[in-house]
């Protein structure tokens, strides 16, 4: 995810928002191996969020739980 993108929908809590996107990575790979998650899981936490920090942290957490929950959650908004 691109910084702009990232400011764009964060705002000031655009620094917070990457720092849970690079727990994010670590997160999935200590549970799945892969280095980060698939980008479409990251947009959908991102769409989930709607460009709330705590939603962002609750929206990653459930992408690391179960993905498939969260791809519902994003294309239910979208």
């Amino acid at each position: 995810m691109e910084r702009s993108a990232l400011v764009a929908g964060f705002g000031e809590h655009a620094e917070s928002a990457l720092d849970l996107l690079e727990l994010f990575d670590l997160a999935w790979h200590d549970c799945y191996g892969d280095r980060s998650p698939p980008e479409r899981v990251v947009i959908d936490a991102i769409t989930v969020a709607q460009g709330d920090i705590s939603k962002l942290a609750r929206s990653a957490f459930l992408g690391v739980i179960d993905f498939r929950d969260l791809r519902l959650a994003a294309d239910a908004m979208r």
